[in-house]
């Protein structure tokens, strides 16, 4: 029903006024949706744990979907096995000017350039205090647009100490291309000190919570080297692999269009093959030594087995629910049940 009736309209409007009109009916109407879409497949086989926490699934949505932690008691009745609100920053702010979302249909994919779009860490800690415990929640943080160089540290340990009591893994998010000097938060040197930073605060802890890094899709194959050695020498719990791309290579939309909507991070089908290459790089070459999150460009069950063989422990969604909708979810779990029964057989 989604993709034959629901998609076709809402696609017909502005993504961003689609985006705000989707999180009220799913706030505000969450009853009727039960009646509408389709049943979350639950089953023991499913469950994953994963650095130290126990998944349901492992199928989750990918950060930039709930913002400020609006939706994630609705999101969890959709079956999703995990949900990572943010980017959170210290402070609101509004992001970049809008045109700032656009769909390429033709190619199944998304550029935005939302900017760090959020109400502010004191407007999600408020809203995470609503949790049901339904759901495994990430907390993906990050820094103010107008944050000074020398203040980039503390503004994830801002958000990291302020939501440490109501999420349960986190997210430096270091990679996201809408953001000013995105070039020094990839920098080796300035993520060794930003993860000791964090980790150093974790330790005080009585509950320390695991800490991930998310990584860009365009990274060579020396830089994902020195991820792996960051990773080995930091002890970090995981990777994201990976956020959106400033590559526009191999798109169908015509550069016409592309030169109208301007720079911005890319999604969807288009970064898919470029995301699981990555993610067989760093386990193969790593031995499989830590977990990785698979995210980008799933947009079937196929798509999401082939990162999890690629090496991934779980998956995200983002650009494939937004196209392909909720019954995405149950496809992939459905799949990997067949998979199961076969195996076990």
């Amino acid at each position: 029903m989604y993709k034959s009736l629901i998609r076709p309209i809402l696609f017909k409007f502005d993504p961003e006024e689609v985006h705000h009109f989707t999180f009220s009916m799913l706030k505000n109407f969450g009853f009727l949706t039960k009646l509408f879409l389709p049943k979350p497949i639950v089953d023991k086989r499913l469950e994953r744990e994963v650095f130290g926490l126990k998944f349901k699934n492992p199928v989750g949505l990918a950060a930039g979907f709930d913002k400020n932690a609006v939706l994630f008691n609705e999101l969890g009745d959709l079956g999703f096995g995990f949900v990572e609100i943010g980017t959170v920053t210290p402070k609101a702010q509004a992001g970049n000017p809008k045109k700032r979302l656009f769909r390429l249909i033709e190619d199944g994919g998304i550029i935005n350039r939302m900017g760090f779009n959020n109400d502010g860490l004191e407007a999600a800690i408020q809203k995470l205090k609503g949790n049901k415990g339904k759901i495994i929640i990430g907390g993906n943080i990050g820094k103010n647009t107008n944050t000074t160089p020398e203040n980039y540290t503390q503004d994830y340990l801002d958000c990291f100490e302020g939501l440490h009591p109501y999420v349960d893994y986190f997210v430096l998010n270091v990679s996201c291309p809408n953001v000013g000097s995105h070039a020094k938060l990839e920098d080796v040197e300035y993520l060794r000190e930003l993860i000791t930073a964090v980790k150093g605060i974790n330790q005080t802890k009585v509950n320390p919570k695991p800490i991930l890094l998310k990584i860009a899709p365009d990274l060579n194959n020396q830089q994902l080297d020195e991820i792996i050695e960051l990773i080995a020498e930091t002890k970090i719990d995981g990777i994201v692999v990976s956020n959106t791309s400033v590559n526009r290579e191999g798109l169908k939309t015509s550069p016409e269009v592309l030169e109208q909507i301007g720079n911005g991070g890319l999604s969807g089908k288009p970064i898919r093959e470029r995301s699981t290459k990555m993610i067989k790089y760093l386990s193969d070459k790593s031995n499989r030594a830590f977990p990785i999150i698979g995210v980008g460009g799933i947009h079937s069950a196929k798509d999401a087995i082939e990162k999890l063989d690629a090496g991934a422990t779980l998956v995200q969604l983002y650009t494939g629910f937004i196209y392909e909708g909720p019954q995405l979810i149950n496809d992939i779990n459905q799949e990997l049940l067949t998979r199961a029964g076969r195996i076990s057989r």
